[in-house]
């Protein structure tokens, strides 16, 4: 019998998981704790994360801190007597939380640290290009991704995998590592390495809106590459202008088309089924998207309503 106690800290579906698969290798899981209950959506109903809805069917204790330093927390924190903290898709730990366990708080990251750092890292692996990603384990210190990493396991990004296809994949790797590294914790047969700073290493900033954003003057493969990094959340978006009308429009699955051409950068060329876009070295080929306002649809059923003047192009 394990004498781990874990309090696991994590929020959405991703975290879902890898709390899922402690349960199922019979860890004593004392506590869960995940992001408050908050409004969400038109008819603002009180939304609760995925992983408090999983806590709740496997009547774990939860508790839901919106401040993770106040003194009541901290109390109700130490009267469940953990000896390690897991975090998977969660916030940023303060000092006194994450020092806390006698085995220390270790974090699942979803890149190969020191690489891509930061909120979104799935996102900007895939809209750089990379061929090769993984998930890290590490044990937190006061900075961001920065503490001693613990265990790594990598897998390859296909040419045509966007960032929906990868999170599961990553998802389901990662829970794995977890449990490898609980395993490790509980022989007391832990090895940590340090994290190398150098010059060449890159970030995975929270994307905004503007991050997704379309150049369409970029080149053919940076375009197709972030279309498939931001789909389907939080989805690439340009604007289409058709005759005198404006309308915002989020593209989900594209195809990849080089070929030389004379045409200006956003120029559509288009048919009753297909629409491409014309881009400096190439066209990216439009296969699914979504017009504001309506849901999200094959590019050959979208112009079943739709009505394309030859001027038409995107910006």
């Amino acid at each position: 019998m394990s004498n781990l106690r874990i309090v696991f800290m994590g929020t959405p579906d991703f975290a879902v998981t890898i709390l899922n698969s402690l349960i199922q290798h019979k860890y004593n899981v004392v506590g869960v704790i995940t992001a408050p209950d908050k409004p969400a959506g038109r008819g603002r109903k009180i939304h609760t994360s995925a992983v408090k809805q999983y806590a709740e069917k496997n009547n774990l204790t939860i508790l839901q801190p919106t401040n993770l330093k106040a003194p009541a927390f901290i109390e109700e924190l130490k009267a469940l007597e953990a000896n390690l903290q897991i975090v998977v898709a969660f916030r940023m730990l303060p000092k006194v939380v994450w020092q806390m366990p006698k085995y220390g708080t270790f974090n699942l990251h979803a890149s190969l640290l020191p690489q891509y750092r930061g909120a979104a890292p799935i996102n900007w692996a895939i809209i750089n290009g990379e061929t090769e990603t993984g998930v890290t384990t590490f044990f937190i210190d006061d900075k961001i991704d920065t503490g001693e990493t613990i265990l790594h396991k990598k897998t390859n990004i296909s040419a045509t995998e966007n960032a929906g296809a990868l999170h599961d994949k990553l998802m389901h790797l990662g829970a794995e590592l977890v449990i490898e590294t609980v395993e490790l914790i509980e022989k007391e047969e832990v090895t940590t390495k340090k994290q190398e700073e150098n010059s060449n290493l890159k970030l995975a900033y929270k994307i905004h809106k503007d991050t997704c954003k379309i150049d369409w003057t970029a080149d053919a493969t940076k375009t197709y590459n972030l279309i498939r990094g931001l789909s389907p959340y939080p989805a690439a978006w340009t604007t289409l202008y058709n005759n005198h009308s404006k309308i915002d429009l989020k593209i989900y699955t594209t195809e990849l088309i080089e070929e030389t051409h004379n045409l200006n950068p956003g120029k559509l060329v288009f048919d009753k089924k297909t629409i491409k876009v014309a881009v400096p070295n190439g066209y990216i080929k439009l296969l699914e998207i979504q017009l504001s306002g309506k849901r999200r649809m094959k590019t050959s059923d979208v112009l079943n309503g739709l009505q394309l003047k030859e001027t038409a192009y995107l910006d």
